[in-house]
C-alpha cells in the first residue's frame, strides 16, 4: 500500500463519505462522483468496476433490489399493504409502542426467511401507511424495522448477504446458521423492542380520535383489484421458496427476483412503463457508486491491508481472536458496506481458522457474521437494508438524514454487539 494509488483511493473515499455524511449534496451524487474520481486516478478500471465480482459492482444486489422493487410495485396497486396496515393498527388497539413491537417482530421474523433487504421493501409502505393514519412520525418507525431486519438477518443463511458469503467460503449449511445464530437473533430482537421504547419514546403520542377512526375501518375493503392480488402473492411466495431453497436450487437472490418480477408482469394487467416508475433508481445509482468506490480500496490494497492487520492481532489467540474479528468487523462494517468487506474478509478468516485447526463451524466464522450483520446498523451506510429505507422515506417525502439515523444505531449497535460477545463467551468457551 506504498504506491500513491492507494493514498489517493483513501482520499477520495474519505472526501465522498464526508460528502454523504455532511449532506452537503445529494448522497448519490457524493457517491457517483466518487466513483468517477476512483476510475480517473486508476484505483479501478472498467473491467474491475462493471466486471469484477470481488472489485466492482455487486450486480447479485443491484438486480435482486430491481426485482423486488417491481414486486413491490405491482403488490402496491391491489391495496395490500393499506390492508396490512389498518390489520396491524387494530390488532395493537391503535397504540403506537404496541404498533412499533409488532412491526419489529414481524420484520425481524421475516428477515430471517427473506433477505433483509427484501423484507424493508415489503413493510416500509405499510409502515408509512400505519403513521399516516395515526399521525405518527414515520421516521422512528423505519429506522426500527430497518435495525430489526439486520438483526433478524443474522438468524438464517438467507438473512443477510453477507451470511450467503460466509456459507459459501466456510462449507456452512442453513441448519448451522439456525443453531449457532437464531437464539441470539430472537433475544436481539427482543432486546432491540425495549431500547426503542427509550429511544424513540417521543414518537408515541396516542392519538384517540385517529386510532378510533382506524378501528372502525374493515381491511377487506382496502383491497382494489383481488386477481391481481393473487397473482402478485402467488409469484412472492415463489420467490421466496426460490430464497429458502438456494442450497438447493443453486439460484443466485438476484436471478429468483428478476425471474418472479418478469412473470409477474408477464401474467399481470399492469403496464410495464408504470410499475418501473416505481423502482428506487436513486437508490440503485448509490449502490454503484458506492461499490465501484469500495473496489477502488480493494483494488489498491487498502481493504487487504486493514484485514491483514486485524489478521496479525488476532494471531492464534481464538478468545481473545473472536472478541477482536466480532468488534472490528462491527466497527469496520459501520464505515464500508458489509457485503464487500465480509467479501474480502472471507479468505482471511478461512486461514485463520485453518491455522486454529478449526471446522467449518469455528467461532472465529460466527464472530465474523455478528460483528459484520450488526455492524451494520451503525450508520446509514452500514447495511444495504439502511440505504433502501433512507431511499424509500426520501421519496415519500420524510426524509431521514444521516445523522439522525446514525445516533440511534450507534446505541444499538454498540448494546447488540457487547451482548454478541457475551453470547460468544459463553457458547464457545465458557461452556464449551
Amino acid at each position: 500500500m506504498n504506491d500513491w494509488h492507494s493514498w489517493a483511493a483513501i482520499a477520495v473515499f474519505i472526501g465522498a463519505y464526508a460528502l454523504i455524511v455532511s449532506e452537503k449534496i445529494h448522497r448519490v451524487a457524493a457517491a457517483l462522483g466518487g466513483a468517477a474520481l476512483m476510475l480517473a486516478i486508476g484505483a479501478t478500471d472498467d473491467e474491475a468496476a462493471f466486471y469484477s465480482q470481488r472489485t466492482g459492482i455487486d450486480w447479485n444486489v443491484v438486480f435482486l433490489l430491481l426485482g423486488m422493487m417491481v414486486i413491490v410495485g405491482v403488490l402496491r396497486k391491489t391495496g395490500m399493504f393499506e390492508y396490512l396496515a389498518i390489520w396491524s393498527v387494530k390488532r395493537a388497539r391503535g397504540r403506537p409502542f404496541r404498533v412499533m413491537a409488532m412491526l419489529i417482530a414481524i420484520t425481524s421474523v421475516a428477515s430471517a426467511l427473506l433477505d433483509n433487504v427484501t423484507t424493508v421493501l415489503l413493510i416500509a409502505p405499510v409502515t408509512l401507511l400505519v403513521c399516516e393514519r395515526l399521525a405518527l412520525p414515520a421516521a422512528p418507525f423505519l429506522i426500527a424495522e430497518v435495525m430489526a431486519s439486520n438483526i433478524g438477518g443474522t438468524a438464517t443463511l438467507v438473512g443477510d448477504p453477507p451470511n450467503i458469503i460466509i456459507a459459501s467460503r466456510a462449507g456452512l449449511t442453513f441448519n448451522d446458521f439456525v443453531v449457532h445464530l437464531t437464539p441470539l437473533a430472537v433475544v436481539l430482537t427482543l432486546v432491540l423492542i425495549a431500547l426503542c421504547r427509550l429511544l424513540f419514546r417521543d414518537a408515541f403520542v396516542h392519538d384517540e380520535k385517529r386510532a378510533a377512526e382506524v378501528m372502525a375501518l374493515e381491511e377487506r375493503e382496502a383491497i382494489r383489484d383481488r386477481r391481481l392480488l393473487v397473482q402478485g402473492l402467488i409469484v412472492l411466495g415463489l420467490v421466496v421458496a426460490g430464497f429458502v431453497l438456494h442450497p438447493v436450487l443453486h439460484f443466485e437472490p438476484s436471478v429468483v427476483a428478476l425471474l418472479g418480477a418478469g412473470l409477474l408482469v408477464a401474467v399481470s394487467s399492469v403496464r410495464t412503463g408504470e410499475v418501473l416508475s416505481e423502482v428506487e433508481w436513486p437508490t440503485l445509482a448509490f449502490f454503484a457508486g458506492l461499490f465501484v468506490m469500495i473496489g477502488g480500496l480493494i483494488g489498491t490494497g487498502v481493504v487487504g491491508e486493514a484485514s491483514k492487520a486485524l489478521a496479525g492481532a488476532i494471531g492464534q489467540r481464538e478468545l481473545g481472536g473472536s472478541m477482536l474479528m466480532l468488534g472490528g468487523s462491527a466497527v469496520l462494517s459501520a464505515v464500508v458496506d458489509n457485503i464487500p468487506y465480509v467479501a474480502t474478509m472471507a479468505p482471511v478468516t478461512a486461514d485463520l481458522v485453518h491455522s486454529m485447526g478449526g471446522g467449518s463451524d469455528h467461532v472465529m466464522w460466527w464472530a465474523l457474521t455478528l460483528g459484520a450483520d450488526l455492524g451494520g446498523n451503525a450508520t446509514a451506510i452500514g447495511a444495504s437494508a439502511n440505504v433502501v429505507v433512507l431511499g424509500i422515506a426520501e421519496r415519500n417525502r420524510t426524509p431521514i438524514t444521516f445523522w439522525h439515523f446514525t445516533k440511534y444505531g450507534l446505541v444499538v449497535t454498540a448494546v447488540t454487539v457487547a451482548l454478541a460477545a457475551v453470547y460468544v463467551w459463553l457458547r464457545y468457551f465458557a461452556l464449551a
